[in-house]
């Protein structure tokens, strides 16, 4: 089982996420100068989730599944792709900084859900604990634990929507051609942008309208 992070630590790393895009944007070299020593040795997969403030809807979210470079590295990076390279939004403007919240999600080790019989996968999901990725010779994707709580999806509307973000058909999940993951996250989020930082308990998170 991964150690948990601190609150601290949980703190560190969003503003290091929003130093990092500040920098970006104005055109100023960064670097990590001070981190505890607990993130530094860290080997854990990020994601960086930038949500609009107040109405908290998405304003990018990219990240690194697996840790493949340092960890801090991976926040930064992940931070300045949220903001500048996710390829469903604009690129961040510097009045928006402002009007964002960002978000980290620290994740454990994906591991493959294993079963003969795939119509048991969705009894083998918890919804507000699991995160899913699908790897497959067609297409792969991942979903954050936070969203199926977000859109109100029950276990087999995870796996379907899944599906549906690695481009496959939606009921992919059941041919036993791909690999299904389920991962945990810890997560930390702004309040408000540049204010707060607290550790998000994913089941009361607020459902996100229809």
């Amino acid at each position: 089982m991964a150690e948990k992070l601190s609150d601290e630590d949980g703190a560190f790393l969003v503003r290091l996420a929003r130093n990092a895009i500040t920098s970006r944007m104005r055109g100023e070299s960064f670097r990590i100068v001070t981190a505890p020593d607990s993130l530094r040795v860290l080997r854990r997969g990020v994601f960086v989730t930038l949500n609009t403030y107040p109405e908290l809807e998405l304003r990018g979210c990219i990240g690194f599944p697996y840790p493949v470079k340092n960890f801090l590295d991976q926040v930064v990076d992940a931070a300045i792709s949220a903001a500048f390279g996710d390829p469903r939004f604009m690129p961040l403007e510097e009045d928006e900084l402002s009007r964002v919240v960002v978000e980290v999600s620290v994740l454990t080790l994906p591991e493959e859900i294993k079963t003969k019989d795939r119509r048991l996968l969705p009894s083998m999901i918890e919804i507000g604990r699991d995160g899913l990725i699908i790897e497959s010779n067609l297409g792969a994707g991942l979903l954050l634990p936070q969203v199926p709580v977000e859109y109100g999806w029950d276990a087999e509307e995870f796996l379907t929507n899944l599906c549906f973000k690695a481009g496959l058909p939606p009921t992919y999940w059941l041919t036993g051609q791909a690999v299904i993951k389920r991962f945990t996250a810890e997560i930390f989020a702004e309040k408000e942008p540049n204010g707060e930082v607290v550790r998000v308990d994913i089941k009361s998170i607020r459902r996100k309208p229809c």
